[in-house]
């Protein structure tokens, strides 16, 4: 310990115990961030990447946040919310893609893109099965630092964004189904759940990932009947560990499949694309289900994993389909956009907090493996090798680039 006369001083708390002079120069590395919201286009998507509360904790550490009027209004943040936080609205939409950081949940269009100024960061998802060439190419001329949201690691080796919006949308899919089950939705009028003196309700549910856990937590919490399929015994065990309940579990044995779903009256497809990529229940297999049944598909984002599947929206969420209803909107998670707009927020606020007390963007880069392993283009530079080998585009490993800048 230093002598008590001694003009060095110890700073307890956020600081840890660094010597104020170490303070002094670690508050001088830190950068000013000007971070841009733009206004999502509310026909695929409501929810917005920052809160009010979050606004005004990245304003009260030295950061400038602009949002486009209108950004929050989907998920009930009104712009008065946002000044109120410190946060300056604009309503002059291009002035937003002037911010060195853009964040935004969808991926930015071909119009915005043009929109950029150009070495700017660009925090969006990616959604690589709907994106082409021209769309990578024109990132590349912009010489942008793009992050794919969805592929944002945390310190537990988990991705986080990918992680809450699947707890939302295992929950929010049980609540769908049991309204299209219902009379006012023109359903068999059949309560999802069970209630004394009554067969309860059976709910299938394809994967066993975290949207598969918190479908089955739902359902179970209404009183249905869980059975649950996935390939990994592993995951299976989890499952069961997790949900502390007897639920129904079987790896994908077609003939078991087949018994479950003729008397099944919800199937969920919860299946992610990076544990098996394939159709598991087929047409002929729908054909024998009850009519009035309810099919959730929440892997269809990623192609869907039920042959008679085809992408619907939020406006016409629905068809049907040999007498079984089919909801296959991709992004589940907007249909609750406050929440879901909460969660993001819980993780791009710290995100962007650090990127400013590492000095920026590049400096955090090399510190922080997890936001690296999002980042598809930096400086211009595709470093994604999928996405080059899919475009026949070059592409460098991301690891190299950090050693020479």
């Amino acid at each position: 310990m230093p002598n008590k006369n001694t003009s060095t001083k110890f700073i307890f708390g956020k600081s840890g115990l660094l010597p104020q002079e170490e303070i002094l120069e670690t508050l001088k590395q830190q950068k000013k961030l000007v971070i841009g919201i733009p206004k999502e286009n509310t026909t695929i998507e409501n929810r917005v990447g920052l809160t009010p509360e979050a606004v005004e904790l990245l304003v009260n550490n030295g950061h400038e946040v602009i949002i486009e009027s209108g950004a929050g209004w989907a998920a009930n943040y009104s712009d008065n919310d946002y000044s109120e936080s410190g946060g300056y609205i604009i309503k002059e939409r291009k002035e937003i893609f002037l911010c060195d950081i853009i964040l935004k949940i969808a991926p930015l269009s071909v119009e915005e893109i043009a929109l950029l100024k150009g070495n700017q960061v660009v925090l969006s998802s990616l959604n690589l099965s709907t994106r082409n060439e021209e769309y990578i190419r024109m990132l590349i001329k912009k010489r942008v630092t793009a992050i794919a949201l969805e592929e944002i690691k945390d310190n537990n080796n988990n991705y986080p964004v990918i992680r809450s919006m699947s707890e939302i949308a295992g929950t929010t899919s049980i609540l769908i189904a049991a309204e299209y089950l219902s009379n006012n939705h023109n359903g068999k009028g059949v309560l999802l759940g069970g209630i004394t003196g009554i067969t309860p309700t059976e709910v299938v549910i394809l994967g066993a990932g975290n949207a598969a856990e918190y479908a089955a937590k739902a359902a179970l919490g209404l009183g249905a009947t869980i059975k649950v399929f996935d390939n990994s015994i592993t995951k299976l065990k989890q499952l069961q560990r997790n949900l502390s309940s007897q639920i129904y579990t079987s790896v994908f044995h077609l003939q078991v499949l087949k018994k479950s779903l003729k008397s099944a009256d919800v199937l969920i497809g919860a299946i992610h694309k990076d544990d098996y990529y394939q159709i598991f229940v087929t047409e002929d297999m729908i054909k024998d289900m009850k009519n009035g049944s309810v099919i959730i598909d929440m892997s269809i984002d990623q192609g869907g994993c039920i042959e008679t599947s085809r992408v619907t929206s939020h406006q016409n969420p629905i068809f049907t389909k040999y007498g079984v209803i089919h909801y296959c909107v991709p992004n589940i998670a907007s249909r609750v956009a406050r929440t879901a707009s909460i969660a993001l927020s819980n993780v791009f606020a710290p995100l962007l907090l650090d990127i400013a007390n590492a000095g920026g963007i590049k400096n955090h880069f090399k510190d922080n493996m997890g936001i690296r392993n999002g980042v598809y283009i930096y400086n211009g530079i595709l470093t994604n090798n999928e996405i080059g080998n899919l475009f026949g585009i070059p592409s460098k490993d991301i690891d190299l680039l950090m050693a020479a800048f």
